[in-house]
């Protein structure tokens, strides 16, 4: 027995030394293994440019009083404008981001166009060392511009956003994150980022804004100024605001790559941890939304009512019209693509997460750094982009190939650049162009000598070396474009190798081997295939697609997370992963209750001095409501009652002069399920005075009368899987045989006690046989 009365197996034999106690071969009748401190939780992660307070968000629905009142009142209109209202703003949400795509994509285009016109002008005339002036110039400029207004302004508008979308819909409420600030400087700051050059794409940020827009649209505007209409009150709750952003984050998909399935697939494969048909259908019908935009603003665009919006401006890399035939012996080269797509995949996430390290401690030093760090980048990409190209022999143009050859515009196929009439620099036919163009030169097809080997490896050499250090600088960032560059380099390089020992298109190699570094990367199948069907319009690429993505994701499963999941570890996010560790199976919930402190109760008529007490001596966001603790015949657990409700019952003040419960309708007068659904847990801001704390409150009313319990025997591996699927907040673990003068609930689990980490630090003995990769 330990001091608290709590039975232990030490792992030390007779003569002082340690046995090799395997926890794997445990049963759930033992208990575990001596556990050296307490368990212990962090709630603070990186969100933007500071370290915040972590709270998990209420997906459970609360069931007390008010709340079955509230739904047993509603009538059929009411039901039918809640449901109808869902419809509409799922609508909304579509139609925002899609037009909010297309003016990125407008500005981008014209931009990024009027830039490459005006080096084009000077390289003409032999003038390259303007012509460098003027690149790099306006490329800082705009850097500059996407730069100040993240550091500055919004800092939660760095990066792409989806790993913090992702904790979000698994339960974890990420301050700043969906603010219309953050939204703005996302759009603004998107737009310089990608037409100043950088190696970086603006589908991160689309998903980010369409999850923005879809906040703000459910909480009805921007905090400091909410429409408080009647009807917006139905979706004044977590559970609604969640299903919202899960359309949101599907938009930008669809926004980003024109491919509505594949963004309802990406939302339900990579960011959503809780589905059901119903939000599948609203999802679809986003995405529906978004297509439809994006259509109508193509054919405003092809009448040449855009500038230089040309066919770049929307991702649409077509190869429909290449015939894809492929043999018995084609299987090599595809499973090697994807071989080589999950070993760079998990290499280069391997070495994304020591760059991000590193870029932390610059950051950490200040607003200042940020920007030269930004800076300096910008001018190594630009120096690059139009230097290597001199290292480039000049090709003769092909007289059969129909394309005009060489251009000097800022768009096509066969760059001039510094060669003479006739002849075309490859190299700058990829760089000096913007990055949709790139992969569209690059995905080319029927052009089996465009590129030269050389060439090919200059351009994988430099876009591996950028997609390191681009990312994780202060400005919107998105990860899919530069792994698609990446990709399609090494592809178009294999494809080139084989010759004529294959029947697949160059081009189409190209495209195999951005899916397959996708998939090593990001570790996504379905949405891939589906993505990628729809951007090349040729659905006879399926089978190897399939093939290739499952290889890719294989391999690099085995050597360490997705990239997505190594940010949310960076920024210390307690994201619940699907799979619970082997080891959780043979620990008990119990077990892992005695290295908490104890549980705080509360009972169903409560003095108001220690309501106060408890709020202003704890930090827990619920305890348990008990009833007849005072009674011979023991304490009955009532609910869970919020600690935003406590403060609620404070600061209106609604307290009883004697120790009695109350009647319906006297609750029903002070308080609307609508007003409890709101976060509010300010305690600071109550004052009560010395009289009042001798008062009383009947908490029945406001108490969840059916919070998820878990008996005291059940697997941490068990609990996990429940809190995770239904989206749980607080888990109450009740004993496995209730005696009299026994509590009736020992203890709550929370978000940060399910953590293997966590866990880990009360019980070290476990630590050799963690599994599960961690970079």
């Amino acid at each position: 027995m330990d001091e608290d009365g709590n039975l232990q197996i030490s792992n030390s034999n007779y003569n002082g030394e340690e046995e090799e106690v395997d926890p794997e071969n445990n049963t759930l009748n033992q208990p575990l293994l001596k556990r050296h401190r307490t368990l212990s939780s962090t709630p603070l992660a990186l969100v933007g440019a500071k370290v915040s307070h972590i709270e998990s968000l209420d997906y459970e629905i609360n069931e007390n009083d008010l709340f079955k009142h509230d739904w047993r009142s509603r009538s059929k209109a009411q039901v039918f404008q809640y449901i109808f209202l869902k419809w509409t703003l799922a609508c909304l949400v579509g139609l925002f981001t899609g037009l909010i795509a297309t003016l990125i994509n407008l500005a981008v285009e014209n931009i990024a166009g009027y830039k490459l016109l005006a080096v084009g002008y000077y390289i003409a005339q032999d003038r390259f060392w303007t012509g460098l002036m003027v690149f790099t110039g306006a490329n800082l400029g705009l850097t500059l511009v996407a730069t100040v207004l993240v550091v500055v302004f919004a800092p939660t508008a760095a990066g792409p956003g989806i790993p913090e979308i992702k904790a979000y819909l698994n339960g974890i409420d990420t301050p700043n994150m969906f603010g219309f600030t953050t939204m703005m400087v996302k759009i603004v700051g998107s737009i310089g980022a990608v037409a100043a050059g950088l190696d970086l794409g603006k589908e991160g940020p689309l998903v980010h804004i369409g999850s923005c827009i879809a906040s703000l649209l459910g909480q009805g505007g921007p905090d400091n100024h909410r429409i408080k209409w009647r009807w917006l009150r139905y979706f004044n709750n977590d559970r609604d605001r969640r299903d919202l952003i899960t359309c949101g984050s599907a938009s930008g998909v669809c926004a980003a790559f024109r491919s509505p399935v594949g963004g309802v697939l990406f939302a339900l494969e990579e960011v959503a941890t809780w589905w059901r048909s119903a939000l599948l259908w609203r999802t679809f019908f986003s995405t529906a939304v978004v297509v439809v935009v994006l259509r109508a603003f193509i054919e405003i665009c092809n009448s040449g009512k855009c500038g230089l919006f040309g066919s770049g401006g929307l991702i649409m890399f077509d190869v429909s019209h290449v015939e894809v035939r492929y043999h018995a012996a084609d299987i090599i080269p595809v499973t090697l693509i994807g071989v080589f797509g999950g070993i760079l995949g998990s290499l280069y996430n391997h070495l994304l997460h020591k760059v991000l390290r590193l870029y932390n401690l610059i950051n950490q030093k200040g607003k200042i750094h940020k920007v030269l760090l930004s800076l300096a980048v910008s001018l190594f990409t630009s120096i690059c982009l139009y230097g290597l190209p001199f290292l480039a022999e000049c090709k003769p143009c092909d007289p059969s190939i129909d394309e005009t050859c060489p251009t000097n515009g800022r768009s096509g196929n066969f760059k001039q650049f510094n060669c003479p009439n006739g002849y075309y620099n490859d190299l700058s036919t990829l760089f000096l162009t913007t990055n949709d163009d790139a992969v569209r030169n690059i995905f080319s097809s029927n052009t089996p000598n465009e590129f030269g080997m050389v060439s090919l490896w200059i351009f994988f050499g430099l876009y591996c070396i950028l997609g390191l250090i681009t990312f994780g600088i202060a400005t919107p960032s998105g990860l899919f474009l530069p792994i698609i560059l990446m990709g399609s380099a090494y592809g178009r390089m294999l494809g080139t190798a084989m010759g004529s020992y294959t029947k697949i298109d160059q081009g189409l190699y190209a495209v195999l081997g951005a899916a397959s570094l996708m998939a090593g990367s990001m570790r996504m199948t379905v949405s891939l295939c589906v993505i990628f069907l729809e951007l090349t319009n040729n659905l006879l690429l399926l089978p190897i697609t399939m093939f290739v993505l499952l290889i890719a994701k294989t391999v690099g499963d085995s050597f360490n997370l997705s990239i997505y999941e190594i940010i949310l570890h960076l920024k210390g996010l307690p994201f619940l992963e699907a799979n619970p560790e082997p080891w959780m199976r043979n620990l008990t919930v119990g077990e892992l209750n005695d290295a908490k402190p104890p549980v705080v109760t509360l009972n169903g008529v409560e003095k108001v001095a220690n309501i106060v007490d408890v709020l202003r001596n704890t930090t827990h966001n619920a305890f348990p409501v008990l009833d007849g603790a005072d009674q011979a015949t023991g304490a009955e657990l009532h609910g869970l009652i919020l600690r935003a409700h406590l403060v609620k019952v404070l600061k209106k003040r609604w307290f009883l002069n004697e120790k009695r419960r109350t009647e319906e309708w006297e609750v029903r007068e002070k308080f609307t399920a609508v007003e409890l659904a709101e976060r509010e847990d300010n305690f600071d801001d109550v004052a009560i005075t010395s009289s009042e704390m001798q008062l009383y409150v009947d908490l029945h009313p406001l108490t969840n009368t059916t919070p998820y319990t878990v008996v005291q025997s059940m697997s941490v591996a068990k609990a996990l899987v429940l809190f995770r699927s239904v989206g749980l907040r607080h888990l109450l673990i009740v004993p496995k045989i209730q005696a009299s003068g026994m509590s009736p609930v020992i203890g709550i689990l929370t978000r940060q006690d399910l953590r293997a980490y966590n866990i880990l630090q009360a019980f070290p003995h476990l630590d050799k046989h963690k599994s599960g990769k961690l970079q």
